[in-house]
Formats: structure tokens, C-alpha cells, sequence
């Protein structure tokens, strides 16, 4: 997998709106466990192609120190193998002294070819440098966009398990509200009511029964009262 497809990958499950993500799922849980197991596999071998980037990255900055401090022992050793031939042909060892001088030249060549590719190294470890920045920086947002992941689902199960245990409790207290004429005990009460109405209706009828006896009683009374008081009267006429 190469830097820029690891970066491009890094980008996009960074970016990702993961609020968008649950509410377009028909079950956010498992659409967040899956998510959760696609990051935590991304970031695995994200990690892993980072530190072969990394690596590679350490092993050109070894390449170019290498190359810098090869040129500066170049240059020390054309320097003396110069200063060399100076002082044989000052003896008057010319002969001497131009193989000492050839000896500089070949140092001075061995120090240009390694100050060359020390400069040439210097542009490529700057942008390895800076994709290695890039990719760090982009699995710490993974890292923290897998930790959200994690805390929206730690989230919902709480929330599913809390409503849950809310409807549950509604439930139960449905089937003992006396005011809900769908409980049991209602219906109960409903029945009690009925019952008890009913006995009052025989009572109120054996009631009303027995005062109409007492009142053709007292209709029976009146009348021999009258009957009585009418021999009364006749009685006393004849006496006149």
C-alpha cells in the first residue's frame, strides 16, 4: 500500500460523520460494532505501513549523516595529503609530492560524490519527513475518532438498555393503575360495583314493597276510623 493511498484512507475514515452514520442505520448498535471493527483493523495496518514509512525514513537520514560526515572525512584527508605533498616537494621531492597531490585529488572526488548525494538526500528526507508528520497526525484522529465511535455506542447501549427498563416499568405499572380501564383491576372494581348496585336496586324494590303494604294498612285503619264515626253520628241522632 503506498504513503498516499495509507493518507488517503487515514483522511477518510477521519472525516467520517459518524452522527450521519446512525441515523441512516436501521440498527445503530451493530453498525457502530461493525465501524468499530473497521477502524480498529484500519488503524492496525495503517500503524503497521506508518512504521515501515518511519523506518525507511530513519534509514535515509542514516544514508545522508553517512554521506556528510564520509565528505567531511574526504576533505580532512584531501587537506593532508596535500599539506603532504607541499612539504616533499619543499625537500625537493617532486616526484613524491605529485603522488600526494594525486591522493588529494582522489579524496577531494570521493568528498564532492558524497557532499552530491548527501544533497540530493536532503529534498526526499524533508518530504518523507513531512509524510510521516501527516500520517502520524492522521492516526491520532483515527485513534480519536475510534474512541468516539466507542463512547457513541457505550452511549446507546445504555440509553436502549435504560428505555427498556423504562417501558418495562411502564408496563408494570399500567397493569396496576386503577385508573386504566384496560387493568385487571379495574375491571375488578368494575364488576364489585355492578354487584353492589344491584344488591342496592333488590333492597330499594324490597323497600318500596313493604311501605305499600304499611300504606294499605293505614288506608284499612281510616277507613273503619271513618265507618266508626259514622255509626257515631247516627247513633246520636236517634238519641235526639
Amino acid at each position: 500500500m503506498s504513503k498516499q493511498t495509507i493518507l488517503g484512507r487515514i483522511s477518510q475514515l477521519a472525516k467520517a460523520n459518524v452522527n450521519a452514520l446512525i441515523d441512516q442505520a436501521e440498527d445503530p448498535q451493530k453498525m457502530l460494532d461493525q465501524l468499530i471493527r473497521d477502524y480498529s483493523n484500519n488503524i492496525s495496518e495503517a500503524e503497521d505501513a506508518v512504521a515501515a514509512t518511519i523506518g525507511n525514513l530513519r534509514l535515509m537520514e542514516q544514508d545522508h549523516a553517512e554521506d556528510v560526515s564520509a565528505g567531511a572525512e574526504w576533505g580532512g584527508k584531501a587537506l593532508a595529503a596535500s599539506r603532504r605533498a607541499d612539504e616533499l616537494r619543499a625537500t625537493g621531492d617532486a616526484a613524491e609530492a605529485d603522488r600526494f597531490d594525486n591522493l588529494a585529488k582522489v579524496a577531494l572526488g570521493r568528498q564532492v560524490q558524497s557532499e552530491k548525494e548527501a544533497k540530493a538526500a536532503e529534498p526526499v528526507i524533508a518530504g518523507q519527513t513531512e509524510m510521516v508528520s501527516k500520517l502520524r497526525t492522521g492516526l491520532d484522529q483515527m485513534k480519536a475518532k475510534l474512541s468516539e465511535l466507542q463512547a457513541k455506542r457505550d452511549n446507546l447501549v445504555a440509553r436502549s438498555k435504560s428505555a427498556e427498563a423504562q417501558n418495562t416499568m411502564a408496563d408494570a405499572v399500567k397493569s396496576i393503575n386503577v385508573m386504566d380501564p384496560t387493568s385487571e383491576i379495574n375491571r375488578f372494581e368494575q364488576k364489585v360495583r355492578r354487584e353492589e348496585a344491584r344488591a342496592k336496586g333488590k333492597e330499594e324494590l324490597a323497600a318500596s314493597s313493604l311501605d305499600a303494604q304499611f300504606e294499605s294498612l293505614d288506608a284499612i285503619g281510616d277507613n273503619a276510623e271513618v265507618a266508626a264515626r259514622l255509626a257515631a253520628l247516627k247513633a246520636g241522632g236517634q238519641a235526639a
